[in-house]
């Protein structure tokens, strides 16, 4: 099995993670001790041997996260270390400072990130031991933040010393010009970028303005919180990684991602969608199609970026379809999207759509959430590398909407 590692930074990514693998564990039958429920598996046929991507198994049976939850102070992982999933995690794999990097790039990566650096790739160099096929690293974290920005950029570049072949794929939060918490987020920001574009092989973006809209639109959330937030990013995210933790027919491993969405190694920041997103209310009174949520996820609303792909062209399309979903299904939605023709694809470089189908369906939204739930039936995610993305960091910068 080619295991993958999660990597944790700062405060958002430790949030993130902690409401990821709250779902990863409903979705697998393995309660909040670590122990694995069979009852919980409905069809009762599940293979347990896919659990050991993102699980490792202990002498004593129970299944420990292949992750690490890393920040320059302890206030955040001490909320893990205290929750309902604290003994799920290892405790050498939960590691914190005394001082926190005070939104300040700099901090994080020269001064105070430098002193818990070597700490951090030592338990890093712990999980991909334990590991037969290490096949890369998932990183969450932040942009605008000191820990999430500067230590992350480098975490970064020890893991690409230490690891150079090995894929590193980001979910990352970039600020928004609405709704931001530092003046210095975008100079946070364009820092990392430009410590992080030679070691990151794809980096999936999402601003918390688009994803407050969402919450507040599509689920009826009038004051959406930072756990509203989370648990949706955990719905992205645990879609995106469906066809690495359970067998497929058309799965899709990181290599893939990298091969499919970056035509340039420098151009690896794809534009995130995800359909259908719809309130409890709503859910069990809603059919849709495979037709119609592949029509959702060329939707600007559903989208993790504020941006308009349509005012550029595209580069490359990547579809994950999740639940009761055939290719025939597919072909005739892929047919009606370009006979559509508002998707152009550049000219410069092979383009078109890679498809990718796990037949796991989403039945454990409902469990994880009252607010964020998922159709049953099928989901399906789109990543596409667009020429507009270019106007994401033009925004943030001179905080204005540009069209």
């Amino acid at each position: 099995m080619r295991e993958v590692i999660s990597l944790h930074i700062g405060q958002a990514g430790v949030q993130i993670g902690s409401a990821c693998w709250e779902l990863f564990c409903l979705e697998h039958g393995i309660n909040p001790s670590g122990c694995l429920n069979l009852q919980s598996d409905q069809s009762g046929k599940r293979d347990i041997s896919s659990l050991t991507t993102f699980f490792s198994e202990s002498a004593d049976g129970h299944y420990v996260p292949r992750t690490l939850l890393a920040d320059l102070e302890p206030t955040v992982v001490d909320v893990v270390r205290t929750g309902k999933y604290k003994d799920l995690f290892h405790p050498l794999q939960m590691v914190t400072g005394r001082e926190d990097a005070a939104n300040n790039y700099a901090r994080g990566h020269y001064s105070i990130g430098k002193d818990m650096i070597d700490k951090v790739m030592d338990r890093i160099r712990r999980l991909a031991e334990n590991c037969d096929g290490l096949q890369g690293f998932l990183l969450f974290h932040s942009f605008g933040g000191g820990t999430g920005s500067g230590f992350t950029s480098l975490l970064m570049e020890h893991l690409t010393i230490d690891y150079g072949k090995k894929s590193k794929l980001e979910f990352s939060i970039y600020p928004a010009p609405q709704i931001s918490t530092s003046v210095v987020e975008p100079y946070n920001s364009v820092l990392t970028t430009h410590a992080t574009l030679e070691h990151a092989n794809c980096s999936f973006i999402m601003d918390n303005e688009a994803i407050y809209d969402l919450c507040h639109r599509n689920l009826d959330v009038d004051r959406p919180s930072y756990p509203n937030l989370n648990r949706l990013i955990a719905q992205v995210v645990s879609s995106t990684t469906a066809s690495l933790r359970f067998e497929g027919a058309l799965n899709v491993d990181l290599m893939e991602f990298q091969t499919n969405l970056v035509p340039y190694p420098r151009i690896h920041f794809p534009l995130v969608t995800y359909a259908p997103i719809v309130s409890v209310k709503k859910a069990r009174h809603e059919t849709l199609s495979v037709m119609d949520i592949t029509r959702d996820c060329f939707e600007i609303p559903n989208q993790m970026v504020k941006c308009d792909p349509t005012k550029g062209k595209y580069m490359s399309i990547c579809l994950l379809y999740r639940g009761n979903v055939t290719p025939n299904d597919v072909n005739e939605a892929i047919s009606a999207i370009r006979h559509r023709r508002q998707i152009n694809f550049v000219e410069w470089c092979p383009t078109g759509f890679k498809i990718g189908v796990n037949h796991e369906p989403n039945t454990h939204s409902l469990m994880y959430s009252k607010i964020v739930i998922s159709y049953k039936r099928h989901t399906n995610m789109l990543f596409s590398n667009d020429t507009k993305q270019k106007y994401c960091y033009f925004r943030m910068i001179l905080n204005k909407n540009i069209t």
